[in-house]
């Protein structure tokens, strides 16, 4: 994935989450339907037996479904926060990058719900994650 194009205009959306910026996540493409990032496998991100640690998953997809749901705000709402995630974790992931993308469920003016899909370099399913953020 060395070819693949960043999306600088998204980057500077997550420049606002300085822990995003800290993990290293990359912003691969921005809207209010799809939110898509990617994070490279690194050994100071592995559990034992060189595999990405869940909390980084759910670091990862709670990042990019914070600006998905951000950018499904109603009019005149300033922000979002988490208010409930759930995640289930289906394989582990020893190379390569893992890529998360986002969609709103309910965008309401209240609540937003965001499902999030984290797939490994060959497509697999890695982590599913759904949040729901609540309208600030």
């Amino acid at each position: 994935m060395t070819d693949t194009v960043l999306d600088p205009t998204g980057a500077q959306l997550f420049a606002t989450m300085p822990f995003s910026d800290k993990l290293g996540i990359e912003v691969l493409e921005h809207g209010r339907d799809l939110v898509r990032t990617r994070l490279a496998w690194d050994e100071s991100l592995c559990t034992l037996g060189g595999a990405m640690h869940g909390g980084v998953f759910m670091s990862l997809a709670d990042s990019t479904a914070a600006v998905c749901a951000f950018l499904n705000l109603p009019e005149g709402a300033q922000g979002t926060t988490t208010v409930e995630s759930k995640t289930n974790f289906l394989r582990g992931l020893r190379s390569g990058y893992a890529t998360a993308t986002a969609r709103p469920l309910h965008a309401g003016r209240k609540f937003i719900i965001v499902e999030t899909e984290i797939h490994d370099d060959a497509g697999k399913l890695v982590a599913k994650v759904t949040q729901t953020q609540a309208v600030l």
